[in-house]
């Protein structure tokens, strides 16, 4: 099978080759950590797939649904190891420039209607020729192609987790309970946004693979929103998108949510959207396995193995992947690490995880041995 043809039959419960072996990602810092413990100084972000002999579960097409133009990038001060930088959302943060993870926030462009209006409305403009990525004919051509091995994906864009970046929490949070009808424009204007963009894309005559969303707005407690606001407000726009991916036969629809997404699983399903990514583990110790008899074969899933049992003992890393061995095998599901792999994973254990996993989710895969001579033989870049 092709990777286009394992991803379809995994996420419907067809029979296939084998298991997807895929990943997240890792962070920024995790690769140069890495290239200290002898990963070749050559691999990079762009090239690690290749390197570690991973599938693709997708392949964004470069279709812009955010904002367009961004802001300006800049550097507003240098505090030694941290510094404060406008973000391209015109958010105002102050980040580590090494070993960060959320960067804290100094300040918001976006404060009030006015704001609103004359800064972020305007650059969600969905008929923007710029939204498209340059050469687009081309691409089309080239993706309509009759047995095209390579899985396309769709991006959605957001509801919540872009207003929150772009307002800050508390400020979102206020905003709905004393300007409920300024959230509604938000998120209307999101979501029009996006539907207009895919509207184009989708017109092209490109059969598409799966879409996705991006939202974080869960933590360990639960949903950053209440669940009657989420009906509210949002349900009806997660409808209208997944509506309109599925009269073209996109019925792959996932969202990316961070934190405790248990109360709001039900309310997404509802709405047509039938994949969480990347199913983190946390504290409050979410489980595949779990959401599998809670939800049955309506959930599919990507994600769900614990990223910190990958810095543990390797008795600990075979365990668990031994555990999900089932929910592999029984498909609507793509197992990989619940969020990017960060740098207190030693590289050796990740190698012994892609091997356990290739041995026990993936049986006909290249054995790590053999994925080591493959990534030796790849050239180094100029």
């Amino acid at each position: 099978m092709n990777e286009r043809e394992r991803f379809q039959a995994v996420m419907h419960y067809q029979p296939r080759d084998r298991g997807i072996i895929a990943d997240f990602g890792f962070w920024d810092e995790t690769l140069p950590v890495w290239h200290a413990q002898g990963l070749p100084a050559w691999v990079n972000a762009g090239n690690s797939d290749a390197f570690f002999g991973m599938d693709r579960y997708e392949r964004g097409i470069g279709v812009n649904v955010d904002l367009c133009p961004v802001f300006d990038y800049r550097v507003l001060e240098d505090r030694g190891d941290h510094e404060v930088v406008q973000q391209t959302d015109g958010v105002r943060v102050l980040r580590k420039k090494f070993m960060g993870s959320i960067p804290q926030h100094q300040g918001h462009l976006l404060v009030d209607r006015d704001s609103w209006r004359r800064h972020y409305k305007p650059r969600l403009d969905p008929d923007r020729r710029e939204r498209l990525p340059v050469g687009w004919e081309s691409l089309v051509m080239a993706w309509r192609q009759p047995g095209r091995p390579t899985v396309l994906t769709l991006y959605a864009g957001s509801l919540y987790g872009k207003l929150r970046d772009w307002m800050g929490l508390e400020a979102l949070s206020y905003a709905i309970y004393d300007d409920p009808a300024w959230f509604e424009e938000m998120v209307t204007t999101l979501a029009d946004c996006a539907i207009g963009a895919l509207t184009r894309v989708l017109e092209s005559g490109v059969q598409f693979d799966a879409c996705g969303m991006w939202e974080d707005m869960c933590y360990r407690a639960g949903p950053l929103i209440s669940p009657r606001h989420f009906k509210q407000f949002l349900s009806p726009h997660y409808r209208r998108i997944a509506d309109l991916v599925r009269s073209y036969g996109v019925d792959v629809v996932w969202v990316d949510s961070d934190g405790c997404i248990d109360r709001l699983v039900p309310l997404w399903l509802e709405c047509g959207v039938n994949c969480m990514f990347p199913v983190e583990v946390g504290v409050w110790g979410a489980d595949p396995m779990r959401y599998r008899k809670e939800f049955g074969r309506d959930l599919l899933m990507l994600g769900g193995f614990d990223k910190h049992i990958l810095a543990g003992p390797k008795a600990g890393i075979e365990a668990e992947v031994r555990r999900l061995q089932p929910l592999v095998e029984e498909g609507g599901f793509i197992g990989f690490c619940d969020h990017r792999v960060p740098p207190d994973v030693p590289l050796d254990h990740y190698m012994y995880y892609l091997a356990t996993a290739r041995r026990l989710w993936s049986k006909d895969l290249p054995s790590l041995k053999q994925m080591g001579t493959l990534a030796a033989s790849l050239p180094e870049p100029c």
